[in-house]
């Protein structure tokens, strides 16, 4: 008896997957990275001290675009892996760790809560290594399309500590945002 799918099949299905996950990780993303002016948009972090290695505005579009498709392409390995075990709980530190990401601009560039955010990249830091811990135990492929981005939170999470030691006084330099820029 032959395979219940071929190569092509496959393929197919995660290509499928991929087409959804993709477009719906870079949506969100974009849509999280709306809710408050960020880089030289935003009145308050021009006024903030920042370490020297700080990448210039442009890099941070760039990078984040590239890492939503990578975890979008990694979600869609795993959700393709049907049958696998872990794959549900490998969904869901995905989930919560994105959901996590997307509460870190706001936070930052909206509500001017530095010290906060280093919080909450901790903490996706933490959910992010599960989740590529998770993936491996899925598809090791998946896995490896994580760590571009636990790489650049990690590096975001050296930055945000810097400027909270640089500027004590950060949340009280500007007033906050109080509008979306989503419209």
């Amino acid at each position: 008896m032959g395979a219940i799918a071929s190569k092509g099949q496959l393929r197919m299905s995660l290509l499928r997957w991929a087409v959804v996950t993709v477009p719906l990780v870079l949506l969100l993303g974009f849509a999280s990275g709306r809710t408050a002016p960020a880089g030289s948009d935003n009145i308050w972090y021009q006024a903030l001290a920042k370490p020297a290695q700080t990448p210039p505005d442009w890099a941070f579009p760039v990078a984040w675009t590239t890492i939503y498709i990578l975890m979008g392409v990694a979600l869609a390995i795993v959700l393709n892996a049907r049958g696998a075990r872990g794959r549900a709980l490998a969904t869901g530190l995905f989930m919560l760790g994105f959901a996590l990401s997307l509460g870190w601009m706001p936070l930052f560039f909206g509500a001017h809560r530095v010290t906060a955010a280093i919080g909450l990249i901790a903490a996706m830091v933490v959910v992010g290594i599960a989740t590529t811990i998770a993936f491996a135990r899925v598809r090791t492929i998946a896995a490896w399309l994580m760590v571009p981005y636990l790489v650049w939170i990690s590096f975001a999470g050296v930055l945000t500590w810097s400027i909270d030691r640089m500027n004590p006084d950060a949340e009280t330099l500007v007033p906050s945002a109080r509008t979306s820029q989503m419209l």
